[in-house]
């Protein structure tokens, strides 16, 4: 194959020598089943090769700085390019990253507002303008052609300058008239009038307002500038009086200088400031919009945009107490308990009730319940009172229980000082710009309306910005606002941000290497990414694409099959070529399912679940609408929505904080809602998110379900161990004793890389065993601890087979689809679907004989179609036990198997948060506003119109 990148004999982790030819400057899609070797291939053998090349390219003073990168396991590559892999981690950790930030275009907004803002007076409404001389005559020209002027400036008389000093002054600089309301006047005279009334100044010059005149005009301004300090009055007299919309101060003319007639006098500045109110701005300039620079930053808040505060969210945690129910937390304490009875009385005077929920308070009572009145303190006089004894360890103690982040009260989250916000583009300031979604900022500025000379100024910036905001449409992140926090983000939105400013960069000869850029994003938008993946080619780029969508994979110029299964027995190219070709390939379990062959069936019948439900009402949290969402227990229900609609908030922030609440397990703030019904159903709620399983690491799947525990007491029991003294502490890598104490167990050593991403190298002492010489000779089996941990989950299920305590939590991990996962692989270079695998096995194991609602964030993530199999029958397990299940979640084949569905929409953003269509699959696909009804059309093959038997879930009421 011409034009190609050539890898030969890679053997990196499972992969099977394999040689193989990928086609430069296309779209090319590796899949295959969880474990087939595909990141080994993509990311652990391409990317760390073209990752190791560029840094050996750099000079030798360059590379004496960084650590030596290791060479992937394989013969030859060729034909690499300087690779850019962007994978599916949110690593970012600090609050100061945001969107904005994150995409380069809070750069291009400073720049923006810096070059073409216009600063506003925030007492009068007026635009502040600093003006030259050529300005100031072209505006006359403009207006007033032929007419006669006065040139002056103001005195400046304060407490350092009398106007007996400004006068002599004044005169020994050779200045002997002034103008008084139009008229001039002898300097002497002014003396007897008021020196300081805003319209007297000091003649410098009377001039017409012609083109030949122009020399002299430039002449006179240069000095009324240097005597007025940058501010100078002009009176154009003989003219009726008439109103300008520039900067000016429109007088009434007692008398004209010469004719009596009226006059129009103009105030113009070198300096930013306002002509009604005298105040004086700072000049726009790019630091002044950086809340990362002290100059620009907020001065309460540092550029965070929020402070720690009473958080009364935490002060009043269930607002559907009453006030008799101890609806205030900090005065359910003995010390405390006396400010309710001072409240009833109070609540006489006010005639406020004290048995309805405080969300039913009107807002004038819930005002006197925090702000109290002057005989009550209230909630805030409760805690400034406290404040006064913070030197008490108690108090302080008392007083974190109720502190939280709370917006900043002067920036009010925008982070920037007040000055930063003076300056308006399109009548907009920079905060609240920054307040508005992708999609809104993007309809902004494609109708922004500036002047040509504006334009022309900030024509690339406006480029860019514009550009960047619509590679962050194409990527499905329409609904994200651009003050969010990096650190919010989830891995695919993480992810798609990254290649977003890739495209902007605008770099070409490249090679990027993504892991599932569809994560996360409903299958409306799916098209929309696979463009911009198409333009990242098309400018002359190759595109690896780690995925198992099926649109992804449909329009890739290229297929690699991995496989055909995984671990030990995966690592293969099972099929490579174009998308019908896969179709025709008997070898691939990928064609095999496209094909129809293979498929996940959809359930004969949907179960009616055991007659519960659990109630949300008045749910208000970010954009929900103040929606009502009734959930059914003892089945399998799906939240669904496109990207941005509300699900997280619905599921994380709103109905799992509360569920948590109410069990007296969660003490931060819950989502804003009425109240929530039915809890009494559940026993308890877990949450099976895609978070780390540890950040060590030491932290691996056979600690995390408690498996290594039998292990090292297996190898403490053998003859050479006892013989020692060896306990099973001694085969643990997470204490002193048996472990490599230079890597302290984790088998690598972290390595800063300055301006590079961190680098973990082999332990040079124990060649990454974890484990002392010593240890390492105890054998069992004929296999030390080290080798022990190399295994695969599966070849550990035979080796360890008369090992109980060992085999049922592997079988486990073997049944959610990790077989092929190594007992010792450390939690770090877990996927986000693989954590989330390895807590669902761990949940397997707990025999709890109770009603537990399982909460699964996308579980699907990293799986192919024949991995999903596998998790629905463990989702299975979980529901014959009893339990209730609710996903969030895109995957189609997963969502046809689902019980009930709960469609959000009908956008994301501000146009979503409304519950689109609610029921079985075939009723939500029959819903024509419900976008994934639409999408569900084409799975539900037995037909729409046709009945699904149901049956009923074990009761637990």
């Amino acid at each position: 194959m011409k034009n190609a990148i050539l890898i030969r004999g890679a053997r990196v982790h499972n992969l099977k020598n394999v040689t193989v030819e990928i086609p430069r400057n296309h779209l090319v899609v590796i899949t295959g089943v969880s474990g087939s070797g595909k990141s080994s291939l993509a990311f652990d053998t391409l990317y760390a090769e073209g990752q190791r090349r560029y840094v050996e390219s750099l000079s030798a003073y360059a590379r004496q700085f960084l650590e030596r990168l290791d060479k992937p396991d394989v013969d030859e590559i060729k034909g690499i390019s300087p690779a850019i892999a962007i994978e599916q981690k949110n690593t970012v950790r600090t609050s100061r990253s945001t969107v904005g930030t994150a995409t380069e275009i809070q750069d291009y907004l400073r720049l923006l507002f810096a070059r073409v803002g216009h600063t506003v007076c925030p007492n009068c409404h007026t635009e502040v303008k600093k003006y030259t001389t050529e300005d100031i005559f072209q505006f006359l020209i403009a207006r007033h052609p032929d007419a006669k002027a006065l040139l002056s400036f103001p005195p400046v008389i304060d407490e350092h300058n009398s106007w007996s000093m400004v006068l002599r002054n004044l005169k020994q600089a050779g200045f002997h008239r002034g103008v008084v309301n139009g008229q001039i006047v002898e300097l002497e005279k002014i003396d007897k009038l008021d020196p300081q009334n805003p319209a007297c100044s000091i003649l410098v010059d009377r001039l017409r307002v012609t083109p030949t005149q122009r020399p002299r005009w430039m002449e006179s301004l240069d000095l009324t500038f240097q005597f007025g300090q940058g501010n100078i009055i002009i009176t154009i007299i003989g003219m009726a009086k008439q109103r300008s919309s520039i900067n000016k101060i429109d007088t009434q003319a007692s008398s004209a200088a010469t004719s009596g007639d009226e006059c129009v006098v103009y105030t113009f500045s070198r300096q930013l400031m306002c002509p009604k109110c005298g105040i004086t701005f700072l000049e726009p300039h790019p630091r002044l919009f950086s809340f990362n620079n002290p100059f620009g930053a907020c001065p309460r808040c540092r550029g965070f945009g929020d402070v720690i505060e009473i958080d009364l969210d935490l002060v009043i945690p269930d607002k559907s107490k009453s006030l008799r129910q101890g609806a205030i937390e900090p005065w359910n304490t003995p010390s405390n308990c006396y400010y309710y009875e001072w409240l009833e009385e109070v609540a006489a005077t006010y005639n406020m009730p004290m048995d309805v929920p405080f969300y039913a308070l009107s807002q004038e009572h819930q005002n006197l319940v925090i702000n109290g009145d002057g005989s009550f303190p209230g909630v805030r006089g409760f805690f400034e009172h406290l404040e006064e004894k913070i030197y008490k360890v108690g108090v302080r103690v008392f007083l974190s229980r109720f502190r939280g982040y709370v917006s900043c009260p002067e920036c009010h989250g925008t982070r920037l000082r007040p000055e930063a916000l003076y300056v308006q583009v399109g009548g907009l300031n920079i905060g609240q710009i920054n307040r508005m979604t992708v999609k809104e900022a993007f309809d902004f500025f494609n109708n922004l309306s500036i002047t040509s000379y504006e334009e022309a100024v900030v024509h690339q910036v406006l480029t860019e910005i514009r550009f960047r905001l619509r590679y962050l449409l194409d990527v499905g992140l329409g609904y994200l606002t651009l003050d969010r926090r990096s650190a919010t983000l989830s891995g695919g939105e993480a992810q798609r941000i990254n290649l977003a400013t890739a495209l902007g960069a605008k770099l070409a000869g490249s090679l990027y290497i993504l892991d599932e850029p569809t994560v996360g994003l409903h299958p409306r938008d799916t098209h929309r990414l696979l463009h911009v993946l198409q333009m990242l080619r098309d400018i002359g780029n190759t595109v690896i694409v780690v995925e198992h969508d099926r649109e992804m994979i449909e329009n890739a110029d290229y297929i690699l099959d991995l496989g055909p299964a995984a671990g030990v027995h995966g690592g293969e190219i099972v099929f490579q070529g174009n998308f019908q070709q896969l179709l025709r390939s008997c070898h691939s379990i990928t064609g095999s399912y496209f094909r129809g062959e293979k498929e996940i069936p959809i359930p004969s019948q949907r179960r009616k679940g055991n007659g519960h439900f659990l109630h949300l009402r008045g749910v208000r949290e970010h954009n929900l609408k103040n929606i009502n969402v009734k959930i059914p227990l003892g089945l399998f229900c799906a939240i669904t929505g496109v990207s941005g609609s509300g699900k997280s908030t619905l599921v994380h922030d709103v109905l799992y904080a509360a569920i948590k609440r109410k069990k007296n397990q969660w003490k931060r703030r819950v989502g804003e809602h009425d109240i929530l019904i039915g809890d009494e159903y559940i026993d308890d709620a877990i949450l099976v998110d895609q978070s780390p399983i540890g950040r060590t690491p030491r932290s691996n799947p056979a600690t995390y379900l408690k498996a290594f525990d039998g292990i090292r007491k297996v190898f403490a029991e053998t003859r050479v161990a006892k013989m020692r003294g060896y306990k099973p502490g001694t085969f643990s890598f997470n204490v002193k004793g048996g472990r490599c104490e230079m890597c302290e167990g984790a088998g690598v050593v972290q390595v800063e890389m300055q301006f590079l991403a961190d680098v973990a190298l082999i332990c040079e002492a124990c060649n990454g065993k974890r484990f002392k010489k010593s240890v390492l000779e105890v054998k069992y089996k004929g296999k030390n601890i080290d080798e022990v941990l190399n295994m695969t989950i599966a070849e550990a299920l035979t080796f360890f087979k008369d090992v109980p305590s060992v085999v049922r939590p592997l079988r486990l991990l073997d049944e959610v689809g990790l077989g092929y996962m190594k007992l010792g692989q450390p939690a770090t270079t877990l996927s986000g679907g693989e954590a989330q695998r390895v807590k669902l096995a761990a949940h397997l194991a707990e025999r709890r004989g109770k009603h537990i609602l399982y909460i699964f964030d996308e579980p699907t993530t990293g799986l192919h179609l024949d991995d999903i199999s596998k998790l629905l029958q463990s989702f299975e397990r979980l529901l014959r036990a009893g339990n209730s299940i609710l996903v969030i979640e895109h995957n189609l084949d997963l969502l046809k198997c689902a019980d009930y569905i709960i469609d959000l929409g009908p956008e994301g953003g501000e146009e979503g948060g409304w519950v689109v269509a609610t029921g079985t699959p075939e009723e939500v696909a029959q819903n024509p506003n419900s976008h994934t009804g639409r999408f569900l059309r084409e799975y539900l093959h037995h037909g729409i119109d046709s009945k699904v038997s149901v049956f009923p879930a074990k009761n637990y009421g």
